[in-house]
């Protein structure tokens, strides 16, 4: 009796959710374990993933680093409060079809049931996001990134259940799209409202935490290498003593890349109190965070930094 072929490797030549790590790596983004394992699973199974965390710790990176290493096209769905079907799904192209009728009308060629067919085809059909991502694509299925879903109310929540689960769509005119093949379905949440169990229950879900303070020097070393070893491991150190504190907002991953990026072109190369004040915004986006952590604390974080390298 023979046994089953293996499944293809659901990411080139990332067989193992090891391989799948080292790759994401190649590609500057460092995932620890547990992520490397649901985005394998994601890619194994077909299926969507949920990621939740707070702002900035890099769960809209996935999506970027995931459809730059398969070569595949990257369609962002960004989410806002208010966002309807007809600016996610589709719509049809109102002016086209006017211009049609009035050619119509001009020339007497086509009337009744034609000229609407033809005004509901193809033709004249604008695809948004999500539609665009059920279209076959000859590199493969694209990566559907879905940023914010927190942003948007229940109903659109709804909407998306039979996307995420069939990856199909309804509509009315031309009936059922399909997709050839699953596209790569990442939705990010920061978590402003709970997602539901609905559509939970059709994601493969991870929690992307802050990195510990070796992870964060290690991603700050891929993400932005221009910064000096020594002035790293401060900046590492300042931001975590940051997270410890009580504020408002805290400082995620891409603001310690922003920061370190900015500190080296201010010609910094270890951190002080007067080049940390100037630059504070860059890290905290709140003038009650930033009133708290100014002067006198600011100096403290600072000295303690240094000490700890």
């Amino acid at each position: 009796m023979s046994l089953p072929a293996a499944p293809p490797a659901p990411f080139g030549a990332a067989s193992t959710v090891r391989e799948l790590v080292d790759l994401l790596a190649r590609h500057r983004y460092l995932a620890d374990p547990s992520l490397g394992t649901v985005l394998f699973l994601g890619l194994r199974l077909g299926k969507p993933i949920l990621l939740e965390g707070e702002a900035g710790v890099g769960k809209t990176e996935v999506a970027k680093v995931l459809a730059e290493a398969l070569g595949r096209r990257l369609i962002r769905l960004q989410c806002y409060e208010g966002l309807d079907v007809a600016s996610a799904l589709y719509e049809w192209d109102f002016a086209r079809q006017m211009l049609e009728i009035r050619l119509a009308e001009a020339t007497g060629a086509v009337h009744g049931d034609a000229l609407a067919a033809q005004l509901y085809s193809e033709r004249f059909l604008l695809r948004r996001p999500l539609l665009d991502a059920l279209t076959a694509d000859p590199a493969g299925p694209p990566v559907l990134l879905i940023d914010e879903l927190d942003r948007t109310d229940e109903p659109f929540e709804a909407f998306l259940l039979e996307v995420l689960s069939d990856f199909q769509v309804s509509i009315p005119e031309l009936g059922t799209v399909r997709a050839p093949a699953p596209p790569i379905a990442i939705v990010t949440s920061n978590r402003t409202r709970e997602i539901h169990d609905a559509l939970k229950r059709r994601c493969l879900y991870h929690w992307i935490d802050y990195p510990d303070a070796a992870r964060e020097l290690a991603i700050l070393a891929a993400r932005a290498p221009e910064v000096p070893a020594r002035l790293a491991a401060q900046i590492v150190a300042f931001v975590h003593k940051l997270r410890a504190s009580d504020l408002f907002k805290l400082p995620g991953v891409a603001e310690t890349l922003d920061w370190g990026q900015a500190l080296v072109s201010l010609g910094c190369v270890e951190l002080d109190p007067e080049t940390v004040n100037a630059t504070l915004g860059v890290l905290l986006k709140y003038q009650d965070d930033l009133a708290r952590v100014s002067g006198a604390q600011a100096a403290a974080l600072v000295a303690s930094a240094r000490a700890a390298e």
